[in-house]
């Protein structure tokens, strides 16, 4: 299975309406703080969009919702995996991201067979406080080795320049998430993403 190499997360259904039309194939809505209503409401916009649009939705974190509103893919964190129910994912068809840092987390999410891993953060990042410092591009080459030919997604303070460096590495994709949402023009950084990924 392989993956579309430009991967952008935004935390509102507002930014996919806004950038998910320029040729976005693969897209994250991680939503943290939300009710479950509004929740309910941006995955339904977004889902809408995506299969308008022939680009992959992938929920963050939110397994019951994404599965009561027929998404077809998830993406879990460590601390996701503590509390989700992997038996009811599985049987409702989800497809499986998940993240990982060390390798006893990287040893639990194979034990779930994900359809990707994702290793973060490569670079330091401001998106959120980690105890994780960052793991730097040769750590991805170490992940390849390690998983075979599950699709690596290369995150964390990740730009256009460092993505060749990433994708040389070993990742397969680059996830983005403040160098879009925080640029100047996100509308001309995303289509400079692709023109960087394609």
């Amino acid at each position: 299975m392989s993956l579309d190499r430009f991967y952008p997360i935004f935390d509102s259904a507002d930014w996919l309406e806004r950038l998910v039309p320029l040729g976005i194939k693969l897209v994250q809505l991680r939503m943290k703080d939300a009710s479950e209503a509004v929740l309910r409401g941006h995955i339904r916009r977004a889902k809408t969009l995506c299969a308008a649009q022939g680009c992959t939705l992938v929920i963050n974190d939110h397994w019951r919702i994404a599965i009561d509103e027929g998404c077809d893919w998830l993406h879990l964190g460590q601390e996701d995996l503590d509390t989700a129910d992997m038996p009811a994912i599985r049987a409702a068809g989800l497809r499986l991201g998940v993240s990982t840092h060390d390798r006893t987390e990287l040893a639990r999410a194979l034990e779930l067979v994900p359809d990707y891993i994702a290793l973060g953060p490569i670079y330091p990042t401001i998106l959120k406080q980690m105890k994780w410092h960052q793991q730097g591009v040769d750590k991805l080459t170490t992940w390849r080795s390690l998983i075979g030919q599950t699709p690596l997604i290369a995150i964390g303070g990740m730009t256009i320049d460092r993505a060749a460096g990433a994708f040389a590495a070993g990742a397969d994709t680059v996830s983005a998430v403040t160098d879009i949402t925080l640029h100047t023009d996100p509308e001309a950084r995303v289509r400079t993403w692709l023109a960087a990924t394609r």
